[in-house]
């Protein structure tokens, strides 16, 4: 068994989709970034290379790279998945906690677990999204 810790952050802007986990959200802001910026999929990405010392998203997928402008987040998940399968591993299961202020994420973290389960071949059950503000401390 292999565990890995992921983490993603992207500055939220005027003119930006915000997705977490697959899911669009709707918001009057949305996440900076190369790809879709979808934090979510990036840090659980990142603990899947992680967890086998590949690197991070980033080394894969680099936003130097034009091919990865606008990248929807779950297919380089996927491939993540991919990466780790190859080298005789499954994904057990996950845990992940999304801070962010606004907008309110309870009635999307079903759907997010849901997309997460389906991209990295696990029963819903496996998988765990919590979101929590953090209490106005930035």
């Amino acid at each position: 068994m292999r565990v890995g810790h992921g983490f993603d952050a992207h500055r939220l802007v005027v003119g930006r989709r915000l997705v977490l986990g697959g899911v669009e959200i709707p918001s009057e802001r949305g996440a900076l970034g190369h790809s879709d910026a979808d934090a979510l999929a990036h840090a659980v990405a990142d603990a899947l290379l992680g967890s086998l010392a590949l690197g991070d998203l980033g080394q894969h997928f680099p936003d130097s790279e034009e091919r990865w402008k606008d990248a929807d987040s779950l297919e380089l998940l996927a491939a993540c998945v991919a990466l780790v399968r190859a080298r005789g591993y499954l994904v057990g299961n996950l845990d992940a906690t999304i801070v962010v202020e606004r907008p309110r994420l309870a009635a999307f973290t079903e759907t997010m677990r849901c997309n997460l389960a389906a991209r990295c071949g696990v029963d819903v059950s496996a998988v765990s999204v919590k979101a929590k503000s953090s209490e106005g401390m930035g």
